[in-house]
């Protein structure tokens, strides 16, 4: 979604179409097994929240925490169950070499889709540290532009919660980044990596950062300086929507051939719903020396076994050069 008249047509035409998908292909975007239950508040205060009150108590009193909103929907609302089902798709996962790694593009859809993608991406991480994580997701329901900062205390998952780094509310007003509340409030995007990351990384706090209408490349110039050795960067993305099995595999493996030889001009507009992230990830990649390295790709079709309209899912990792 870049920025520019010609970007703010397309974003209100792919919000459209994103929203008419939804709600006409609902079998295929992403229902986990668990089953749909009833929504829980977006935020609240923390005073109020289940866990342990010493780890509540650590946020400070009135601290505001982003509760699931796709629990038991995308993916798991029990605790138990939840950690078995991502700890089945990183069990299934092969654990490449990749030294330096610096970061991750991975799918956010149903686990029961986009989980064994999910899992090669975020097997990576295992015995790793990182400090702070960035997660780079796209709006599917909030049109905007800027890139919205969430200025919660902590995200809640069945697994417990995830810190916001205290680096997140300094962004806000510098560059593109902005507070658009509604911009993450339904959105699924940001949500379903952090299961993942929680049973990946021992300790790590959160930026999270959900896309509007923006230039990547403006994203990447404030985020550049803020990337050290601690940081990693994880771009949530869907690839292809829809096609047919054979044709959305064409597309996606142009798509990842385009990402892997760090080149997003070839990434047209429909080839991923996070376009936007991953064209920030390639300019950084092309700033500060990473390569990229294609692990995983398959689609709905493959994971689900309807291939008459499927949706693709890729993981890719980002790497410093030897």
């Amino acid at each position: 979604m870049d920025s520019g008249r010609r970007g703010k047509h397309v974003w209100v035409g792919v919000a459209f179409v994103v929203a008419l998908g939804a709600a006409v292909a609902g079998s295929v975007v992403m229902w986990s097994r668990g089953g749909g239950k009833g929504r829980v508040p977006v935020a609240g205060p923390a005073s109020g929240a289940p866990e342990a009150s010493a780890e509540l108590a650590a946020l400070g009193e009135g601290a505001t925490i982003r509760e699931p909103v796709v629990a038991g929907r995308f993916y798991s609302d029990d605790s138990a169950e939840l950690t078995a089902d991502v700890d089945g798709y990183l069990a299934a996962a092969d654990e490449r070499p990749l030294p330096g790694l610096r970061a991750l593009v991975v799918p956010h859809a149903g686990y029961r889709y986009s989980g064994p993608t999910a899992g090669v991406g975020f097997r990576q991480l295992r015995g790793r540290a990182f400090r702070t994580v960035y997660v780079l997701a796209p709006s599917h329901h909030a049109a905007f532009r800027g890139v919205h900062v969430g200025e919660y205390a902590a995200y809640r998952t069945p697994l417990g919660l995830v810190r916001v780094a205290p680096a997140a509310r300094a962004m806000l007003g510098v560059g593109p980044f902005v507070s658009v509340p509604e911009a993450d409030r339904e959105e699924h995007a940001l949500e379903v990596e952090l299961p993942f990351l929680q049973r990946v990384l021992a300790d790590f706090s959160l930026v999270p950062l959900v896309y509007g209408a923006v230039d990547p490349v403006r994203v990447a110039d404030a985020l550049a300086p803020r990337i050290d050795a601690d940081t990693l960067i994880v771009a949530s993305s869907d690839l292809s929507h829809y096609l047919r099995y054979d044709a959305a595999v064409a597309m996606d493996r142009a798509t990842l051939d385009a990402v892997v030889a760090l080149d997003a001009d070839r990434l047209g507009e429909d080839t991923a719903c996070g376009r936007a992230p991953i064209r920030t990830v390639i300019e950084l990649a092309r700033r500060l020396g990473w390569r990229a390295e294609l692990l995983d790709y398959r689609n709905s079709g493959d994971t689900a076994g309807d291939r008459s309209r499927v949706v693709g899912y890729g993981a890719v990792a980002f790497v410093e050069k030897n």
